[in-house]
């Protein structure tokens, strides 16, 4: 069944609102920037611990605890 035009205005005029409520304060270029880089670091530091708890070989093991060792020092956390 076809809806109403009535009902296509109320649901365009939920639409409106909700896309030009405030998201709060814009970021600037440099602050996207580091909050990507921080992000990137982040998912990197999470996949080097999934990998070091799977990983077998001493060697491995070490190179993924050095790994994380550097993400952890970029990020403040050590």
């Amino acid at each position: 069944m076809a809806r109403g035009f009535e009902s296509k205005d109320v649901e365009f005029q939920q639409a409106e609102a909700a896309r030009s409520a405030p998201r709060g304060a814009e970021l600037t270029a440099a602050e996207r920037d580091a909050r990507s880089r921080r992000r990137t670091i982040e998912l990197a530091l999470a996949r080097a611990r999934a990998d070091l708890a799977a990983a077998r070989t001493p060697a491995h093991r070490q190179m993924l605890a050095d790994a994380i060792a550097a993400l952890e020092q970029q990020l403040g956390l050590r």
